[in-house]
Formats: structure tokens, sequence, C-alpha cells
């Protein structure tokens, strides 16, 4: 008699990425965007196996793939016939070579494009933003064409000693959803990155309507507007420019329109800069004048206390002129932005010996030291800067007002935050595999990019999905502290999912396998997430 022997093997959360790889059809159009007939294992399945890899969230790095899979079901993950021995370095490190031969940018945006039009997601709105990567090893300046060069840079992750890689991100409106992701040189700067990020895109997709692409401060070049005249975009005005200053400081509050957006107040005047037509609009946010005046009152008083530092020191100087004691104030003062110093000096004779002077002594020099100060507010000073308070300005060369209203355009800059940097707080996860590059090829560096860029892509559209169908059926699940959310994050579903597993019994009449543990809220959560997430969990319906 054969013995009945049990075996078990973690699901966990990784069905739910495989599911949503399924449903996008991740495999077949990687395949057939880079066809590889003689692999064990097709490119396809390579990516979608380090795709699971990376929202394992166990921060193994790409060599111990075969590791993650030891003991999860491979077969229901990857595909019939697949083995966690055949995930190895070798296998997805040429999976990585054959990404990089076929093009990066343009697979990424082919799967990325199917995916989003599969899920309905418009495009009106595109955010754009670009960061960095440190990476560990040596690597030759002088690399092939098409290779980014791998140095150091501006770091954003405050490691200025290691060389980086800088990563442009293009995310759909108001969400992390990644429309295309581009891996470029580490000391590559922001203001000259950000046109190119979008004439490739642009370049990518000449068929149907151009959407409008919202960008920080960085943008907002001379050069940068011009190369972009065939293109809408939607900016901020960087303060250091001389007109924004003189509207933020002269335009009242109450000048300024109520906006149908809660708490703010805008303003819209019509300019030219680099020689491009645009509109500007002026915002002020209460929250952010609120704040903003409590900040300026805490540095007029912290620049007070310096100023008194300051003079302290400098009364225990002496100066052979009142001319080079006025010198010497004037320079501390050109740091004083919001104050105003009158002061007294006294002259001190030197008579080069010891004692009292004779009457008739001559000085052998006289030296001039600050005998008294007053330090005062710049009243005008101040009023400017309380002027600016919670104000910033917003352009845009869509002259249209009807076709983007100021409201629309103050709603898409305000998605800015929750796009790209979204997006790179998740990418830049400890937990995430790509928190540090550590492959020593260039080649494979950029295409783990983009694989990175792909497992961005499940994980928010896992999440779209699952808040999407939350609202649309008015239903709710707990969160962290049991309280009812429509807005769960996929990180919380990931961790409710923790304890999983496929049990396998094999009997001599065959083999059986079970989910475990499986309560009726997964069920509801697979049921949201649809039939190709139910599938890896319930088996087909």
């Amino acid at each position: 008699m054969t013995e009945i022997t049990y075996r078990t093997q973690r699901l966990d959360h990784h069905g739910i990425v495989a599911g949503i790889c399924d449903e996008i059809d991740l495999v077949a159009q990687i395949d057939r965007l880079v066809p590889a007939p003689r692999r064990q294992v097709s490119i396809g399945q390579a990516v979608k196996a380090m795709v699971i890899n990376a929202l394992g969230f166990v921060g193994r790095p790409l060599y111990l793939t075969p590791e993650f899979f030891a003991n999860k079901p491979v077969e229901l993950l990857i595909g019939p016939g697949i083995t966690a021995e055949m995930l190895n370095d070798d296998s997805l490190g040429r999976a990585l070579d054959g990404l990089f031969e076929a093009g990066l940018t343009e697979v990424f945006a082919q799967v990325a494009s199917h995916a989003l039009r599969q899920y309905g997601i418009e495009h009106r709105f595109v955010h754009v933003d670009i960061t960095s990567f440190h990476v560990h090893g040596a690597y030759e300046k002088d690399q092939e064409p098409g290779v980014i060069r791998i140095v150091r840079g501006y770091s954003r992750d405050h490691r200025p000693d290691l060389k980086q890689v800088i990563v442009g991100l293009l995310t759909t409106y108001r969400s992390a959803l990644p429309a295309w992701i581009q891996a470029l040189d580490g000391n590559a700067a922001d203001v000259r990155v950000v046109p190119g990020l979008i004439k490739a895109y642009v370049q990518q997709f000449r068929e149907g309507e151009e959407p409008y692409f919202v960008a920080d401060s960085a943008l907002y070049a001379e050069e940068n507007l011009q190369a972009l005249s065939e293109v809408k975009w939607v900016s901020r005005v960087p303060e250091r420019i001389a007109l924004a200053q003189r509207l933020e400081e002269t335009v009242p509050v109450a000048d300024m329109r109520q906006s149908s957006l809660a708490g703010y107040r805008l303003l819209e005047v019509c300019t030219t800069y680099g020689s491009v037509p645009q509109r500007w609009i002026i915002v002020c946010s209460e929250a952010a004048r609120k704040r903003d005046l409590a900040a300026l009152e805490k540095r007029i008083e912290r620049e007070a206390e310096k100023i008194e530092k300051e003079l302290r020191k400098l009364a225990r100087e002496e100066f052979a002129s009142p001319k080079a004691l006025d010198a010497a104030v004037a320079r501390k003062g050109r740091g004083w932005k919001y104050h105003t110093v009158e002061f007294t000096w006294v002259a001190n004779l030197h008579y080069g010996r010891r004692g009292r002077p004779a009457a008739d002594a001559e000085p052998g020099w006289v030296g001039w030291r600050i005998e008294g100060w007053q330090i005062r507010r710049d009243e005008e000073a101040v009023e400017r800067a309380r002027a600016r308070c919670g104000k910033f300005i917003l352009a845009t060369n869509e002259l249209d007002a009807e076709a983007l209203p100021a409201e629309e355009i103050l709603l898409a800059y305000k998605g800015q935050g929750v796009g790209p940097e979204r997006g790179f707080r998740f990418l830049k996860d400890p937990m995430f595999f790509a928190d540090s590059l550590f492959l020593k090829s260039p080649r494979r560096i950029m295409a783990l990019i983009m694989v990175m860029g792909l497992a961005l892509l499940v994980y928010a559209l896992a999440e779209h999905k699952l808040r999407q169908e939350l609202q649309a059926r008015n239903e709710s699940i707990p969160n962290q502290v049991g309280k009812p959310t429509q807005r769960p994050t996929m990180r919380r579903i990931f961790q409710m999912f923790e304890g999983i597993d496929v049990l396998i019994i094999r009997t001599p009449e065959g083999v059986e396998r079970h989910i475990t543990n499986l309560s009726d809220l997964h069920r509801r959560i697979l049921h949201l997430l649809g039939p190709a997430v139910e599938k890896c969990y319930l088996g087909p319906s």
C-alpha cells in the first residue's frame, strides 16, 4: 500500500499578483514583443516571476529567486512545467538582456498601454517626475551607445558617496499607475530630463488625443517651454522668477475669487514667458497660508536671535576705521531678510605702552568697535513676505479656459503628489528589491528598472480595481484598526492574505490540492478582484 503524503506550499498574496498579471496578459504581451522560442522559461514568464518576487516584500535580491519560489506553487503562479530551479539568475539575467535588445521603454509602454486600456483608465493628465536609485559596484566610464552612464550625481537618497541611476516616471492622473518608465544617466538634471521624457512618450503614442503633461517647477525653463511647444503642459512657476514674486506680493487675497475647491482662492492672468504665451493661475491656499504665516513668525524670531549673536561677536573685534566697521556690519546684513540694525561705535586709543598715557601723548593707532545697537523689524520686508504666504502660481500653455478651467489645472497639479511621488515611495520601499540596485551590468540595471515599473503597474492596478469595485458596490472592508474603508492599500490586503497555503495530498489514486485558511473576507476580496485572481485560489469558475 502506498503511503499518503502531505505537503504545503505558501500561496499568501502571490496569487493576487499572478492573477493581475494574467488579467493584463503580461506573459503573452511580452513574449509577443520579445520572442525567444528556444528558452525553457519564456521571457514573459521570467518577467512574471520577477514581478511576483518584487511584490513578495521579502527583500530577496534577483539571484535568490529560486530560493524565493522554493516553497511556492510555481506552476500555479507562473505556468505548467515551470520549477523554482528554472528561475535561476542565468535564466532571469538573459531575460533582462532580451528585454534590453527589444527596447525597454517601448516594451513597457506597450504593456502599460494595453493594461490601462483594458481597465478603462484615461490619460487626460499625465504626471512627470524623476528620482534616483543608488547602485553598488564599479562601472566603466565609457559605455556603448544607448546604455546609461552610472555615475555620481545629486542624490535624492542622501547617498552622495554612491553612484546612481536616475529614473523618470510618468503616471496617469492622480494615481501611481505608471504609463512610462525610463532609466537615465546618474548625473542627469531635472531641468534637462523632463522634456526628453515627454517627447519620448509622445513619439511612442502618436495616435489619439494627447494628454496634458503635469510637472513640478523643474520643467519651467525658457528652453523647455519652447521645446515643448507642440504639447500641452501644466507646471508650477518657480519662485525665483521676478514676475511671479511680484504677483504674489502685490495681488491681495481679497481680490482673488473663491474657488469651487474648498479652501482655495484663484486669480487668472495671461502672460508670456520664454516667448511662449500662457495662462498663469495665482493660487492661495487658506490652510497653507496659516502654516506659512506661523512659520514666517518663527523665522523672524530666529533671525533676530541670530543677528544678536552676530553683533555680540562683532563687538569683540576692532576695526581700522568707521568705514571698515560699517562694511563689516553690511556684510553680515546681506543675510538679514526681515530686520535692520542701528548701531553706535566708539574709538579705542592705543599708545603702544602700558599705564596711563601722558596728557600730550599721541596714540600709536586708533581701533573702532561697536558700542551699542538696536535691532528693528523691517516692516516692509515682513509685509511682502506675509503677502506671499500660502500663494503659488501654476502655468499652462492651454490658452482656452473652457478646454482647461483654472480649477481643473489646480486639481491636476495637486495630483502630482499622488502620482509619481507615491510611485517612487513604493519603488524605494526597503522591502522592494530595487531599494539598492545590485546588478553589475548597466544593460541589466536598465532592464530591471523596467521590471520595477511593471511591478508598480500590477500593484497599482490591483489597488485601483479593488477600490473601484468597493465604491461601485457601496461596500467596505476593515482597515488595520478594524474600521470600514473603501480605500484599502494593497499592502494591507497582502498582509491579510499571509498564511494562505496550498495543501498537496498524494494518495494511490492521485494528487489532490486544497487551498487552506481562506476566510469569508478573503473570498469576498477575491471576488471583488475578479475571475483571474479568483482562479489562483479557487480554481476555474
